[in-house]
């Protein structure tokens, strides 16, 4: 499943120092049995998942456990309280081995559509640990919120993010997702 979680208007950043180690560390632990964050990345006023569940039942229970941990740690971190999030989750399946592809990249490389990374790998997001890249990447930051050695993604279960994405071709460190669509017309 790839997930977006947007903030609520005037939660300010969540690619500061402060939130985003607080993030990573309460996606680390958000990983069950029939849940699993397989990979992420956090943008100003949102997040994008890879999630896999064991279930419509655990998806829905275990996303609602991810974004309140989320929102503990944020507003913790933060000094701040009150809600963090500004609705439900949005998920979409990604149900072929192209889906998939196209998902991770959207996900891992969210940043460079945005315009806060040019080249090389988004240091907010699981791409330091992803294994899918064509070419040895560099650069990756400490991780901010996990002891050192410690990953904030699981291994995927599922055929289709363990090999069958693999069939369209490894990532790019330097590939992207398309750029908005007002941005092409230009």
């Amino acid at each position: 499943m790839l997930v977006t979680l947007r903030a609520r208007d005037g939660v300010g950043w969540l690619r500061t120092r402060l939130a985003y180690g607080a993030l990573e560390a309460a996606l680390a632990a958000s990983s069950r049995n029939d849940f699993r964050v397989a990979e992420f990345s956090v943008q100003t006023s949102h997040l994008h998942l890879v999630v896999e569940a064991d279930g419509r039942a655990a998806l829905t229970r275990d996303m609602r456990g991810l974004a309140i941990r989320c929102a503990r740690a944020v507003n913790r971190a933060l000094g701040r309280c009150g809600a963090l999030w500004g609705e439900r989750y949005h998920a979409r399946a990604l149900s072929t081995p192209r889906a998939v592809r196209t998902g991770l990249l959207y996900v891992i490389a969210n940043a460079r559509k945005h315009g806060r990374v040019r080249a090389g790998i988004d240091p907010c997001s699981s791409a330091r640990w992803f294994d899918g890249f064509r070419w040895p990447r560099g650069g990756a930051s400490p991780d901010a919120g996990l002891a050192p050695g410690e990953r904030a993604t699981r291994s995927p279960r599922t055929w289709l993010l363990r090999v069958g994405w693999r069939r369209h071709g490894l990532l790019s460190p330097d590939e992207g997702p398309a750029p908005p669509a007002r941005a092409r017309s230009r």
